[in-house]
C-alpha cells in the first residue's frame, strides 16, 4: 500500500517543480537543450509522484492557495519555455521534412545512391 502525501509534502514538491521550471526557462532562453531535457525529466518524476500519491483530504485553505499559486507559476514558466522551444522545433521539423523530400526525389530519379 502506498503512503499518501499530505498537503505540506505536496507543497514542497510543487516548490521543487517551480524551482526546476524556472531553471527550464533559463535553459530554453540559452538554447541549452540538454539541460532543458534533464530538467524536464526531473519535473516529470516529481509530477508522477504527485499523480500517484497526492492526498487532498486534509488540505487547509492556505495550503490550497499556496498550491494554486505554485501551479500558476509553473504554467507561466511552461508557456515561456514553449515560446523558446516551438520555433526551434518547427525548424527541426522543416529540416527533417526537407531531408525526407530530398530522399524521395533521389529515389524517384535514381540519384544519390
Amino acid at each position: 500500500m502506498t503512503m499518501m502525501l499530505p498537503m505540506p509534502a505536496q507543497i514542497e514538491i510543487y516548490e521543487q517543480m517551480s524551482t526546476l521550471s524556472t531553471r527550464m526557462v533559463e535553459a530554453a532562453r540559452a538554447n541549452d537543450w540538454e539541460q532543458l531535457i534533464d530538467l524536464e525529466h526531473a519535473v516529470s518524476s516529481l509530477r508522477e509522484t504527485l499523480v500517484n500519491e497526492a492526498d487532498i483530504s486534509s488540505a487547509k485553505p492556505e495550503e490550497v492557495e499556496k498550491k494554486r499559486h505554485l501551479i500558476q507559476c509553473i504554467l507561466r514558466d511552461d508557456a515561456e519555455v514553449r515560446r523558446h522551444t516551438e520555433p526551434w522545433m518547427e525548424h527541426v521539423r522543416s529540416f527533417l521534412s526537407g531531408n525526407a523530400r530530398q530522399r524521395q526525389v533521389d529515389q524517384a530519379y535514381g540519384a544519390g545512391g
